[in-house]
């Protein structure tokens, strides 16, 4: 937020003094114009800027015809209001309602309608809006970094929640708050929402590499709040959960390695085949537990699955 405000800044001066190099009869005005056209991205930045302008030249027909047919009355403005605003929403241009009724009332406020007039509030709506443009597509801030931090704590909060699974599966009695998972559901949420604007900022290429990597670990936590749905079934200690619990230990440590190991895939195929071959439980209790255990362990072998296909993609 900090450095749109010196964006703003830069893209009002711009706009005001080619305004009054120009000669347009209210050049501030285009500097009220620039400061609503900056923007987040660069692709919205566009996109805005053109559904602007386009509201303008809209507000502006429709205005100077109201006008010419009420007069310079002040329900002339009402009622291009109560035409208009609907008008414009209804083509998508919402965007478009705040500047182009800025030009509007100019032509009210100068009680014109001429081409010399509709055209000097083109010039101003251009002028405004293209100041803010230029200014967007120059400069739009590197969230390289910002990424990268978010990454890190997302699979260290991976790595931490794995962590307690396995405590969970060595001993049924221990008790975990859960806080972790909340705090990997906020970060991603964050990741998803800046990598998006990185996207929308790339114009002649577009890499989706981070978004791709948050929505990745999005489906992952699916998986894994399945995962601890199964672990609440799991009441009694067994060699099994020990087991378990030994690969989740090696998944702690795999999940924040950037590249496809395939440890924890090696690890989890030779305990489902030593699963296949253990006697049959002796009590229904066993047979419940163990039956979750393996359920689990079943649901980890999907969230590998998302992991080796994203990180097969970025190497």
């Amino acid at each position: 937020m900090g450095f749109r405000v010196v964006k703003t800044a830069i893209a009002t001066l711009l706009a005001i003094l080619v305004a009054q190099w120009i000669g347009l009869p209210a050049p501030l005005s285009a500097g009220l114009l620039a400061i609503l056209g900056v923007d987040v991205t660069r692709k919205r930045s566009i996109r805005v800027v053109t559904e602007r302008f386009c509201a303008s030249i809209l507000a502006l027909l429709l205005g100077s015809f109201l006008f010419y047919i009420l007069g310079f009355k002040i329900f002339a403005l009402a009622v291009y209001i109560l035409v208009a605003f609907p008008l414009l929403s209804r083509f998508g241009m919402k965007d478009g309602i705040i500047p182009s009724t800025v030009a509007v009332f100019h032509i009210f406020g100068a009680e014109s309608i001429t081409l010399h007039t509709l055209g000097n509030e083109l010039l101003s709506v251009g002028i405004g809006l293209g100041s803010a443009t230029i200014v967007n597509l120059l400069y739009m801030p590197n969230m390289e970094k910002q990424l990268m931090v978010l990454r890190t704590q997302v699979d260290q909060l991976f790595s931490d929640i794995f962590v307690q699974i396995e405590r969970n599966l060595r001993d049924v009695n221990y008790a975990w708050d859960g806080q972790e998972l909340l705090s990997v559901e906020r970060v991603v949420a964050q990741g998803i929402a800046l990598s998006k604007r990185g996207v929308d900022n790339q114009l002649l290429r577009t890499d989706e590499g981070w978004y791709t990597y948050f929505y990745m670990r999005q489906q992952q936590l699916n998986s894994v709040e399945r995962m601890l749905d199964l672990l609440s079934h799991v009441y009694q200690n067994l060699p099994q959960g020990d087991q378990a619990a030994d690969l989740f230990h090696l998944l702690s440590e795999d999940v924040k390695v950037s590249y496809y190991t395939g440890l924890s895939v090696a690890k989890l195929n030779e305990f489902i085949e030593e699963a296949k071959q253990m006697p049959l439980p002796a009590t229904r209790s066993e047979f419940e537990v163990r039956s979750a255990i393996l359920q689990l362990c079943r649901e980890l072998e999907q969230f590998l699955a998302i992991a080796r296909k994203d990180k097969q993609r970025r190497h």
